[in-house]
């Protein structure tokens, strides 16, 4: 069991801290070293604890109005009938509702029929406006069709082509709808079966809910796993799996950093993505060259401050055939070995044997570096 999800009725509204909170303090008080995890989220009364190792959410049955298409919602506290009406899909718009008096009993609470969606293997959106409100419910309908094996009924398809015909997100008008859509991404792509997942969005014409680019992207997947492949043999630190296939999904767009921008990605991987971009265009450029050597590539790339993780993203997104196999081999061998080479002998073993430290020993460094590059294999 990955995770528990536990809702909770308020019954006294007021001043207090809402029910879920109380709870939550309480579990940590009473269970101690077995709560490693403890946040309280104070926009909606939820709070999120990692107990013996399983993940639990606590949340405050609420209700939410959108006062206008993709904005945040305004949340206040109401009943459970109210908190499961407010859900993506009927799938999700089931409790099992827990008796005080008799723990050993519960009773189903499913008021749109997530019981019968699951055994016809559909999903459903609650109601005809909830793309209207959340566009970033298309991606958790994504999320639970990889992990339940569903798919779209055909109402519900029908919402996300009209959503996605109608709504106008790359306006950049509504910054928050950015945050949402990354935060879904980032389950998506860190916690789900994430490939069939985009293979559903792909399905859906939903990728264009991103960029347009990539819903015609027929090559996304072949990408991510190289670029998850070729980050597992550098020898540096490992990025989070939904950063960088993130990074990966958007390698191939002609304007990366715009979609970045608008979903509002850290700043390191805004920074990743500029550099992939002036790599783009050198190897553009380099393409042309006939004459590369081991180190005027290598000295090239370090010059211009090109970091291994770009040239994996840019190794990841374009095949052989979009540039010279000869230059593709060498950025591979440079990522792979070239660029970790050091000078033989070394400034150390220089001095001893009686060089002078200085700018006259770094061009000797240099060039003894350049040497025993030069003698590698292409």
């Amino acid at each position: 069991m990955p995770d528990l999800d536990l809702v909770v009725e308020e019954s006294i509204p007021g001043e207090r801290p809402p029910a879920a909170h109380r709870i939550a303090i309480a579990l940590k008080r009473q269970l101690g070293e077995a709560v490693s995890l403890f946040h309280l989220h104070d926009a909606f009364g939820t709070a999120e604890l990692e107990v013996n190792g399983i993940l639990l959410d606590l949340a405050t049955a609420r209700r939410e109005h959108y006062p206008e298409p993709g904005s945040h919602p305004e949340v206040h506290f109401g009943s459970l009938e109210a908190d499961l009406s407010r859900r993506d899909l009927s799938v999700n718009a089931m409790a099992m509702v827990l008796d005080p008096e008799d723990t050993s009993s519960a009773r189903l609470l499913d008021p749109f029929d997530g019981r019968g969606d699951l055994a016809r293997r559909q999903l459903r959106f609650l109601h005809s406006g909830s793309l209207r409100d959340d566009p970033t419910r298309i991606l958790r309908a994504a999320r639970y069709g990889a992990r339940l094996g569903l798919d779209l009924g055909e109402d519900s398809l029908n919402q996300v082509h009209t959503a996605l015909a109608e709504w106008p997100w790359r306006s950049g008008s509504l910054p928050g709808l950015g945050t949402r859509l990354r935060s879904e991404l980032e389950l998506l792509l860190g916690r789900e079966s994430w490939e069939r997942a985009l293979m559903l969005l792909q399905q859906w014409n939903a990728l264009g809910l991103l960029d347009p680019g990539l819903q015609h992207d027929r090559h996304w997947r072949r990408r991510l796993h190289r670029a998850r492949c070729l980050a597992a043999r550098l020898e540096r630190p490992p990025w989070p799996q939904d950063e960088w296939l993130l990074l990966a999904l958007l390698a191939r767009l002609d304007d990366p950093l715009s979609l970045a921008r608008r979903l509002q990605l850290a700043g390191r991987c805004q920074r990743l993505l500029a550099d992939l971009l002036q790599l783009r265009a050198w190897v553009n450029q380099a393409s042309t060259e006939l004459e590369w050597r081991p180190a005027t590539l290598s000295q090239s790339l370090e010059h211009k401050r090109s970091s291994p993780e770009a040239v994996t993203l840019l190794l990841a997104a374009y095949s052989g055939s979009e540039f010279p196999p000869r230059l593709r081999r060498g950025l591979l061998r440079w990522l792979l070995r070239w660029r970790t080479l050091r000078a033989e002998p070394s400034a150390d073993d220089l001095i001893a044997a009686g060089e002078r430290p200085g700018p006259e020993l770094g061009v000797r460094l240099r060039q003894l570096r350049a040497e025993r590059l030069d003698q590698q294999r292409w």
